[in-house]
């Protein structure tokens, strides 16, 4: 938008623009390597135990010989998106003035593949730096229908994901989220609402989100989160976005093709998810 080559001063410039003149001279700085690896550190922490809140992990990481403080720490953990998982009021980033829908699976037996969608995202740990991970996962089957990797938090490639989902594998009668402000957006509700139309029958998309400090509402996909983690990230440190794209599509694909699922009598994922087809023969 800035353009230093105009003859028009940068002032003037920010001016027009009702921007501070100060973001013009602005230049991100990459994180540190000791901030890089703090953060690391802290997502293994996570992932090893899920309730330990921002104190706790300031105990845990000081006993690794990190010199942290509790603020640092909560600070780290929203910007990595992760939460103790606990009951607690306001554990999700919802946007105040997005609609919040109710959630519909309490007490409900999902008996089919594409009766129920979920979403979320995680924070994928890098060599130098970090990325985020969107999946769109298959209630009954586990399946992974569709994922994105991204380098910043914007609802675009949440919606890529659900486009791609939608596109090959149809559309669920509920979607499930937590209620981040990625899927309470505008952008998003109203991509799944405009979908739905089978053979003459429009059906709606009816859409569902988990209630305030009710991780349990999601915990398929949680489930996943861990499994990916642990057998995957962990192992390795990306150097890249598209080396880090690579490992996770290739172990994704492991993971619905040939990966046993104690839920389904140690059936694959996409096992599971064909024979359970409603309109399967």
């Amino acid at each position: 938008m800035i353009d230093r080559s105009h003859g028009l001063s940068l002032t003037g410039q920010a001016k027009l623009m009702r921007i501070s003149r100060g973001s013009i001279y602005y230049r991100r700085k990459p994180p540190c390597n000791d901030q890089v690896q703090l953060m690391h550190n802290m997502d293994a922490l996570h992932a090893a135990h899920p309730f330990a809140g921002a104190r706790m992990l300031r105990g845990l990481l000081r006993r690794q010989g990190h010199c942290v403080g509790r603020r640092h720490v909560r600070t780290l953990m929203r910007r990595m998106c992760i939460a103790a998982l606990y009951c607690k009021p306001r554990t999700s980033a919802r946007h105040p003035q997005h609609k919040i829908y109710p959630y519909l699976l309490r007490s409900k037996t999902v008996t089919y593949a594409n009766q129920v969608w979920a979403m979320d995202i995680t924070y994928v740990r890098m060599h130098k730096g970090w990325l985020y991970l969107c999946a769109v996962v298959d209630w009954y089957s586990r399946k992974v229908l569709a994922w994105r990797l991204s380098n910043t938090m914007d609802v675009e490639f949440c919606m890529d994901a659900v486009q791609e989902a939608i596109t090959h594998w149809g559309t669920p009668a509920i979607f499930n989220t937590d209620q981040g402000s990625q899927f309470t957006s505008d952008s998003f509700t109203a991509q799944l609402k405009r979908h739905g139309i089978r053979i003459r029958i429009r059906i709606r998309i009816r859409i569902s989100m988990d209630g305030k400090g009710a991780w349990r509402d999601n915990v398929f996909v949680e489930r996943l989160w861990r499994s990916i983690k642990y057998e995957e990230i962990y192992l390795k440190a990306y150097e890249s976005v598209r080396t880090a794209r690579c490992g996770v599509g290739q172990y994704l694909e492991f993971y619905n093709s040939k990966l046993p699922h104690q839920a389904h009598k140690q059936s694959t994922p996409d096992e599971a998810y064909f024979s359970a087809l409603p309109f399967a023969p």
